[in-house]
């Protein structure tokens, strides 16, 4: 099983370059689908997830083409099927993205019910309430979500509850519908305002993208394009987090410093200095981490995707923190693994209550998620001794060179490969 092994106590110092934003480019390289020539997609991150997307599309009949390891060339033309490969879509929670695709270029779609991360139910109820406002029909087979309409026509959607994901999926759904929709409630990430700047830029016509109402006019078709898809927030804020808790001096390049108002605050409220430029911020601590309570919110409040990472920094402040997680429900499954490295965490239900202590200690750990994955590595960059994370596979999904971007910043990091994964490598 492949590790990761880090030496705590070193500084962070330098700087580092932030990838393309995951949650963005699992939403828009499915979207390419609605086009009727080629795209090309730039700045796109070097992930696992990412990989698997253009398999299923590859798969799927498109023309695949890596210009380089950022830059992918897809041609939709030849994909002659509505139905989602069963094995590969299973292991990535964006798969459900390819429903909303496949809706609006034949109004019909076969998708397995989504995988990813697990930390508790994460329903796909809003996504399926808009499609069938839409017109659509949908059963539920041999875990096969399918989903299908005569004719897709706009309608007028209230979101019961603020999600990323069925804003993304209708808004996928609706480009070509006949008429105009118009979604209430919406989320207003930055990387729903990508994808809807990716399909205007196609020829779709949407207006509203990051705010709570969002129109969609339909559009006959959509064509070919060139598109970069944004700077990761999530990963810039884990690369903040970990500046702050070695006490280090970071400027973190290729970001959106307005994305990260609300990680800047929490980080400024705990005594860390954060000098932002035109595309770039610096993290600078120089005095001990002063307790702080943080309650992730839609955007723009704080991300429920910083949330592991700012607990495990406030682990190591002093006095009394609370976290408070009003977005997903048991994701605090990673505190037992942060507490076999010392942490003094007490959690009821959706709150975690953090007592600061002088230090972590180093012990085998492992990643029980993407983004808890990361905040072990936080954690590990700080404790005393070696620290070892197991089931790595989680950050690999989110997070492009993780280990030779922390080793140029000055970490004691390594990637320790299982013999079979050397043994499949050579082979």
């Amino acid at each position: 099983m492949d590790k990761y092994v880090i030496k705590g106590g070193n500084r962070l110092e330098g700087e580092v370059t932030i990838s393309g934003a995951k949650n963005a480019a699992v939403a828009l390289l499915p979207a390419v689908i609605l086009a009727d020539s080629t795209c090309i997609i730039e700045n796109v991150p070097d992930i696992s997830d990412v990989h698997l997307i253009t398999d299923i599309l590859l798969e799927m009949g498109a023309t695949v083409k890596y210009l380089d390891k950022n830059t992918v060339e897809i041609d939709p033309r030849e994909i002659d099927t509505n139905v989602v490969p069963y094995e590969l879509a299973k292991r990535m929670r964006g798969s459900y993205y390819l429903i909303g695709a496949l809706l609006g270029r034949t109004s019909s779609a076969a998708v397995p019910l989504p995988g990813g991360c697990d930390f508790g139910v994460r329903p796909i109820d809003q996504h399926l309430k808009g499609f069938t406002a839409l017109g659509c029909e949908w059963t539920l087979e041999d875990g096969m979500i399918k989903v299908s309409a005569d004719e897709l026509k706009g309608a007028n959607i209230y979101m019961d509850v603020v999600t990323v994901g069925a804003t993304m999926n209708i808004i996928l759904a609706a480009v070509k519908a006949k008429g105009r929709t118009v979604i209430e409630n919406a989320a207003r990430e930055p990387h729903i305002v990508d994808l809807a700047n990716l399909l205007n830029t196609m020829g779709a016509n949407i207006s509203g993208a990051g705010t709570d109402v969002i129109k969609i006019r339909g559009v006959e078709a959509l064509h070919g394009v060139t598109y970069s898809i944004i700077p990761d927030q999530i990963e810039a804020g884990t690369y903040m987090v970990a500046a702050a808790a070695t006490g280090g001096d970071v400027t973190i390049n290729n970001v959106t410093p307005k994305h990260l108002e609300s990680i800047s605050a929490k980080l400024e409220e705990m005594g860390v200095e954060i000098i932002e430029g035109d595309d770039s911020v610096r993290v600078v601590r120089k005095n001990p981490l002063i307790k702080c309570n943080v309650k992730t919110m839609p955007h723009p409040g704080f991300p429920t995707d910083m949330q592991p990472q700012i607990t495990a920094l406030l682990a190591i402040a002093n006095g009394t923190s609370m976290v408070s997680e009003s977005v997903w429900d048991d994701r605090f499954k990673y505190v037992n693994e942060l507490k076999r490295m010392g942490a003094q965490i007490t959690v009821d239900g959706k709150i975690a209550v953090v007592e600061g202590v002088n230090s972590l200690k180093g012990a085998p750990v492992k990643a029980v998620d993407l983004r808890a994955g990361v905040a072990m590595v936080i954690a590990g960059l700080v404790a005393d001794g070696t620290t070892s994370i197991e089931d790595i596979n989680h950050v690999e999904r989110g997070y492009e060179d993780i280990v030779n971007k922390l080793v140029k910043l000055g970490a004691d990091i390594h990637l320790n490969k299982s013999s079979e994964s050397k043994a499949e490598k050579i082979g």
